[in-house]
């Protein structure tokens, strides 16, 4: 059975499957977490993994585990009104929140109830997938199916936005930990998983903002990056 929506071409909307992992369901307590988090600025972190993820417009954007939307929103914005940006994330109250947010915002972004890692989409729809502050709720088996999930629905040339916690070590705060309960990754083996996906890792670091990493990447039949 399909949803019957306004679809992207070529999307389709199957019966969402059960995630794995940690489903996070109040979308106000997420967001309350998140402007914790930043401190007040939530706009400033979105827009570096925006530009980290080199967004142009016309592009196709996935956003996997999109939460309340707000990141999906902002890449909206910068593809533009020929661009198409589409959130996904298992729990159906962050969807109804994103889909609130963006009708107040006057967005197009379209928000599906989905696993990360059964994303229903047809294979090479999206110029560029971002999985932000994804990978520690899932448990560790679960991190190469969603690369693997993000490969198939990349175009030839597409990138792939990858930024999580970076793994504790001994001297880094216990709170950090709590972050890994459900899977976590260091830098090195962030890399070869992207790599063993059939990736070509362009880039990858700190993104400046606590302890998290980032690293960029592109199918390995890749398109020049935009300078």
């Amino acid at each position: 059975m399909t949803e019957k929506s306004a679809d992207p071409p070529g999307i389709t909307q199957p019966v969402p499957r059960k995630a794995p992992g940690l489903v996070l369901h109040s979308p106000r307590f997420y967001d309350l977490t998140v402007r914790m988090f930043l401190l007040g600025r939530e706009r400033a972190f979105r827009e570096r993994l925006l530009s980290l993820a080199a967004l142009r417009p016309v592009e196709r954007v996935l956003d996997v585990g999109c939460g309340t939307g707000s990141l999906a929103i902002l890449a909206g914005q910068q593809v533009g009104p020929s661009g198409t940006v589409v959130g996904v994330d298992a729990s159906p109250e962050m969807i109804a929140r994103a889909r609130r947010k963006a009708h107040r915002a006057g967005s197009k972004v379209e928000f599906r109830e989905a696993s990360a890692q059964a994303l229903p989409f047809p294979q090479a729809q999206f110029d560029v997938v971002l999985s932000t502050l994804m990978l520690h709720h899932l448990p560790r088996p679960a991190h190469a199916q969603l690369v693997s999930e993000a490969r198939r629905v990349l175009k030839p040339g597409g990138r792939l936005l990858v930024v999580d916690f970076e793994k504790s070590s001994a001297e880094k705060p216990r709170w950090r930990a709590l972050h890994q309960r459900h899977g976590s990754i260091d830098p090195g083996g962030m890399v070869r998983m992207l790599r063993e996906a059939g990736f070509d890792v362009v880039a990858e670091g700190q993104v400046g903002v606590k302890d998290l990493i980032f690293a960029l990447a592109t199918t390995t039949d890749r398109a020049p990056l935009p300078t």
